[in-house]
């Protein structure tokens, strides 16, 4: 008879429900595309998406965007984008990245996508798409929390 080991028990804490009840605010930084689509989607595959799905959604969230030109541009960035609205808001089909955000920003209460910056990014390109500065994002941060 092989000896196993046992991860999990019934009544052990479960990690991202852990860390959603410790959290007075979730914050994503850098908010890569590919988790921004993860996001948008509900996927709960890594320990961040599953506190993303297991979030009290009338708790403050701040979200730093950061990829490249291409990316932050795409179509897809802006479906991602309105997906993260609550149910109840018409977004309006015609906005595009940033003024989208600014909409979120100004309307959704409780969340706030720190606006991108457009400089060189990582990847050498210049244009939009770099994560706002750690002074912006602290900024966000204490505007949704009350400090």
């Amino acid at each position: 008879m092989e000896a196993r080991t046992v991860l999990y028990q019934r009544g052990d804490p479960i990690l991202h429900i852990e860390l959603r009840r410790w959290a007075d605010l979730l914050l994503i930084a850098p908010l890569d595309a590919n988790t921004l689509a993860k996001l948008a989607h509900g996927l709960a595959d890594n320990c961040l998406t599953c506190v993303w799905r297991a979030w009290d959604r009338h708790r403050p969230v701040v979200l730093a965007p950061a990829m490249n030109t291409l990316m932050w541009t795409h179509p897809m960035t802006r479906r991602h984008l309105r997906l993260l609205v609550p149910d109840g808001h018409v977004v309006p089909a015609s906005l595009g990245e940033d003024e989208l955000v600014a909409w979120i920003n100004d309307r959704v209460e409780g969340m706030h996508i720190v606006p991108i910056q457009t400089k060189q990014l990582a990847c050498g390109d210049v244009g939009p798409g770099a994560m706002a500065e750690i002074d912006d994002i602290l900024k966000a941060v204490d505007k949704l929390v009350g400090v």
